[in-house]
């Protein structure tokens, strides 16, 4: 997993996901990541140049999967992390998903048309992350957001202020909601949320396990526990 350097959800929260289940294993490598804004400066963290030196120090490890497990690319656009991922295989040789096209193949693999969004951003970075859904297929007919530009702060954002965002867009209207940041801590509220609401909740973190495990040919149904995506 390529981690933004100032989260502090996805590595736990993998690690707790993924005990007691049988010869999976998760490693990581950082680059810098502080802030979520459309200047210049906070677009620039996301160059691919860091992230492919961040993803050579992976596949040291000989791992078989990589994954950029972030979602800059909800905003920047589909394309700019199908180019990352063509980076990184290119040159490791190990094949590289990311968070947003986990989410992409989600949605297919659900038959997802209206999503819910739910993030801990702006207005103006959850504005653009509607446009780029609403252009590949998958219009947000409701949303929800933080208003945080700090990267570091979307992990104090309460457990409880995340549930309620997903009721009040549920109410709204969608087929699903995305809880899009992977340093919200979605992933343990996912499956009673959708036993509540019966609507089929996505974490990004989760999403990003689950399309890693997919990528290697792993039983996702080990981890049925964790929402409909895994059944």
């Amino acid at each position: 997993m390529l981690t933004p350097s100032s989260n502090t959800v996805l590595e736990p929260v993998l690690g707790r996901m993924i005990a007691g289940v049988p010869d999976v294993s998760v490693h990581f490598s950082r680059f810098a990541v502080t802030e979520i804004a459309l200047t210049p400066a906070a677009l620039g963290q996301f160059a691919p140049t860091g992230m492919v030196a961040a993803a050579h120090l992976l596949a040291d490890a000989k791992v078989d999967t990589i994954a950029w497990n972030g979602t800059s690319g909800a905003w920047l656009g589909f394309d700019q992390d199908e180019r990352l991922c063509t980076d990184i295989t290119d040159t490791t040789g190990t094949p590289a998903t990311t968070s947003v096209l986990a989410f992409r193949a989600a949605f297919q693999a659900l038959g997802i048309r209206r999503v819910g969004l739910v993030t801990p951003y702006t207005q103006d970075v959850q504005n653009r992350i509607m446009a780029n859904w609403a252009t590949a297929g998958f219009p947000c007919t409701a949303e929800r957001a933080s208003g945080l530009r700090d990267n570091f702060s979307f992990a104090e954002v309460p457990e409880a202020d995340i549930a309620a965002m997903v009721r009040a867009v549920v109410q709204d209207g969608c087929d699903a909601v995305a809880i899009v940041c992977t340093n919200l801590r979605g992933a343990f509220l996912a499956s009673a949320l959708e036993q509540e609401t019966g609507v089929p909740v996505l974490d990004s973190v989760a999403v990003t396990l689950w399309r890693s495990l997919v990528t290697v040919g792993y039983p996702i149904d080990r981890l049925r526990t964790f929402g409909r995506l895994f059944a």
